[in-house]
């Protein structure tokens, strides 16, 4: 029979080590010995439980997003010889957040559409605005 108060024992112990794992649920469950099947029926069964994971996945995104704004900025960092070295900002940082973030502005490379039709189609390719006869002879 499953312990109720050992449950909720188990999944406190789980979202600390997760924490400390930047969210990532197999790392977790490593560290803790708690199988990722007991996880995800945690996630399924109990909202409570899926609202603290989503909580600390949502801090390890904020975490990784301010590395990339680091990359996007340029950073100092110190070497080996305790030189200080400005690493330039990185154009391929940039470009991944222009991708991601900035879809709605026109950074994307290509668009996508899905389209599910019960009938069939016709589809017309030419500029609506020049008549048929005009089409044929281009």
């Amino acid at each position: 029979m499953v312990n109720p108060a050992q449950t909720a024992q188990n999944k406190k112990i789980f979202l600390e080590a997760l924490e400390m794992c930047n969210g990532i649920i197999s790392k977790a469950c490593l560290s803790t010995g708690i199988g990722r099947r007991t996880v995800y029926d945690w996630i399924r069964d109990d909202e409570e439980f899926k609202a603290e994971l989503d909580s600390i996945n949502e801090t390890a995104i904020d975490y990784v997003e301010s590395k990339l704004f680091e990359k996007i900025e340029g950073v100092y960092s110190v070497g080996h010889d305790n030189e200080v070295y400005k690493q330039p900002p990185s154009d391929t940082a940039i470009i991944f957040y222009l991708k991601t973030k900035g879809k709605k502005r026109g950074y994307i490379e290509k668009t996508e559409q899905s389209i599910t039709v019960n009938q069939p189609m016709i589809v017309e390719w030419g500029n609506p605005n020049e008549d048929t006869a005009e089409q044929e002879t281009k």
